[in-house]
């Protein structure tokens, strides 16, 4: 049934033969520079053949594979520029389609899971997908009471796959370590298996889904499509139309790419404070920007001119995100951790001992561990340059800079990062943070990122701090604690 390439060793014998791939054209370039040809060139003749035959072999197994690939396209921005242009295009690929699944194949899950009669759930159907993704493919429809519809259909074989194509990879995951300078690629690996039971319960992303679109239901700012059915393998939802975020990148407006960078911003950290939900797959393919909600149809016409600006009247500072797969989310209940806030404060202010102090009490350095306070904030402290200022563009120079400042095993950055730990509740909320910044890169944008900092993110504003420490301190007093020796809250 399936037409993923459904046999273990099919799928392991491909995979298996990038690591030989790599070997085999570094071994044909050190043979071209003994001919003659430059260094630089040869290199990026092995880069360009390198990621052709990586995102391609990627790309074709769906699964695992392709999460890898788009997981790891988000930190391209990271790569030194000479590294960068011969894999820009192939990541960028990954973010937006991949080869479909035949309509037979797509007919039978329907059959399968919703039931035979299962075309007069819809006016219309097309069988031609408007999305292919690592796991399942997305096809536009109109739902029977008249609403355009997303139908995400699951791949036959998605979970063996995922876990198969996983294993494989985690064997050669060194290898993968120059996509993203700095980077330990084997963790991540790991926290992609962990998600595979999620990633494939269309149950779990349904109510993930309809949290989101219940509690960001007429935003101003961010668009959740609701969901309309859910069954085993199958998931309907309103559609939304839009600009997806990769094309942004690639040939959106100044104000487009600044007003996509400013929500999404928004959204990584108002979503957990709103849902207690954070949302975990943050790559461009899972973003569209949308004109303004207008009801006149004059202005809706205009809206639609995405070539208008802030300076020309238009409404691109009215314009809204929307939002996409909620497959992957990590429950945090009472939003991202305070001590994220509080760890973020203490460094802009300069506190070396309290910024210390936090790390060593969640567990990001261990006990066994002594470092120099002094030390560990000169290490945070570029890394949080966007949250030093009231807006900062972001930028590929500038995550090269921090990816090389890190990767060097020369530099004091990267023996101090060595010693740190990450702990696990800590591994999803980091990676996600990272995805995003890498993102914001992309998009060459403009953000108020303390805008965001001040209203989501708990313990960052010093009089928010202040009021929780009086808080402890009464807490304490009305528990029989002496005075003079407040419990911190």
């Amino acid at each position: 049934m399936s037409d993923l390439p459904r046999k273990a060793v099919t799928r392991t014998a491909k995979l298996a033969a990038l690591p030989l791939g790599f070997a085999g054209r570094a071994t044909w370039g050190l043979g071209k520079r003994i001919g003659g040809k430059s260094a630089e060139l040869v290199a990026r003749e092995v880069q360009q053949r390198t990621a052709d035959q990586l995102f391609k072999t990627l790309g074709e197994l769906k699964g695992g594979a392709m999460k890898l690939g788009q997981a790891l396209s988000v930190f391209e921005s990271a790569l030194p520029e000479e590294v960068a242009g011969p894999y820009r295009a192939a990541l960028t690929k990954l973010q937006e389609a991949a080869p479909p699944l035949p309509a037979r194949t797509v007919h039978e899950v329907l059959a399968t899971r919703i039931g035979e009669d299962w075309r007069e759930y819809f006016l219309e159907f097309e069988d031609a997908p408007a999305a292919a993704a690592s796991i399942g493919q997305v096809h536009r429809a109109v739902w029977h009471d008249g609403r355009k519809v997303a139908v995400k259909v699951q791949y036959p074989g998605a979970g063996e796959a995922l876990l198969s194509d996983l294993s494989q990879l985690s064997r050669f995951a060194r290898l993968l370590g120059p996509l993203v300078p700095g980077m330990d690629i084997k963790p991540l690996i790991k926290e992609l298996r962990d998600r595979v039971s999620e990633e494939l319960d269309y149950e779990l992303e349904a109510r993930a889904q309809q949290q989101h679109a219940a509690e960001f239901e007429g935003d101003p700012d961010v668009v959740i499509p609701q969901v309309v059915h859910q069954s085993d393998q199958v998931l309907v939802t309103e559609w939304i139309d839009g600009i997806p975020l990769s094309e942004v990148i690639a040939e959106g407006t100044a104000e487009q790419r600044d007003r996509a960078g400013q929500l999404l911003a928004r959204f990584l950290f108002s979503g957990p404070a709103r849902t207690g939900l954070l949302h975990a797959d943050p790559h461009p393919g899972n973003f569209r920007l949308l004109p303004p909600a207008v009801e006149d149809a004059e202005d809706a016409e205009l809206a639609e001119d995405s070539e208008l600006t802030e300076e020309d009247g238009g409404p691109i500072r009215s314009w809204r995100l929307g939002v996409l797969d909620f497959g992957t989310v990590d429950r945090l209940p009472g939003g991202l951790p305070r001590n994220i806030g509080d760890s973020l404060r203490l460094t802009l202010e300069g506190d070396a001992a309290g910024v210390y102090g936090l790390l060593r009490e969640e567990g990001f350095v261990k006990e066994s561990i002594d470092l120099d306070p002094d030390a560990v904030l000169d290490y945070l402290l570029p890394i949080i340059e966007p949250t030093q200022v009231e807006e900062f563009t972001f930028s590929r120079g500038w995550i090269r800079e921090q990816a090389a400042r890190i990767a060097d095993p020369r530099s004091p950055a990267h023996q101090l990062g060595r010693q740190l730990n990450l702990p696990p509740s800590y591994v999803l909320i980091h990676r996600v943070t990272l995805s995003t910044i890498g993102v914001l890169c992309q998009l060459g944008a403009t953000v108020r990122l303390r805008d965001e900092l001040d209203a989501w993110l708990p313990g960052f504003l010093a009089e928010e701090a202040e009021n929780a420490e009086a808080e402890g301190t009464e807490y304490a007093e009305e528990e029989g604690e002496q005075e003079g020796e407040p419990v911190q809250a």
